[in-house]
């Protein structure tokens, strides 16, 4: 077979799958879609994420008074604790704030992700839509007519 052969036969099969897309999604030779994002899987990982950042704040925070009262009257007796405690309950809020800005950026992100994708598909179909060509055309793919 032909260089000028196969290429053909490559490109008409390219728009065989091409002319395939508009129902189903882009299937694969399975018959499946080659990329799905559920906005239910995005939307339970995001929540997760907020509800962490909301409840995690509060309940990292709900020890430190007595803590505060614990390590300055260690310190105010003399025992070396006190001050370790004191660091202690310092450390222990700066990784309470990492990980809220973690879960805040998670969050951020899949909010982004799911409006960028739905963005991106909108465009994709506006796009093909409006350059199909009509049935009477013949396109670079197209296979050639008999």
């Amino acid at each position: 077979m032909s260089f000028e052969q196969e290429w053909g036969e490559l490109k008409a099969a390219a728009a065989m799958r091409l002319n395939q897309v508009g129902g189903a999604g882009g299937s694969g030779p399975e018959g499946s879609a080659d990329f799905v994002v559920k906005d239910d899987e995005l939307g339970g990982i995001g929540h997760a994420a907020f509800g962490l950042f909301n409840n995690l704040e509060p309940t990292g925070k709900h020890a430190k008074t007595a803590s505060e009262t614990a390590g300055k009257g260690l310190t105010g007796d003399g025992f070396a604790t006190g001050a370790a405690f004191t660091e202690v309950i310092g450390t222990w809020e700066k990784q309470v704030k990492s990980l809220l800005q973690a879960c805040a950026h998670i969050s951020n992100h899949l909010d982004y992700t799911k409006k960028s994708r739905k963005s991106d598909d909108e465009w994709l179909e506006t796009s093909c839509a409006s350059s199909a060509p009509s049935p009477r055309m013949r396109t670079p793919l197209s296979p050639p007519r008999s």
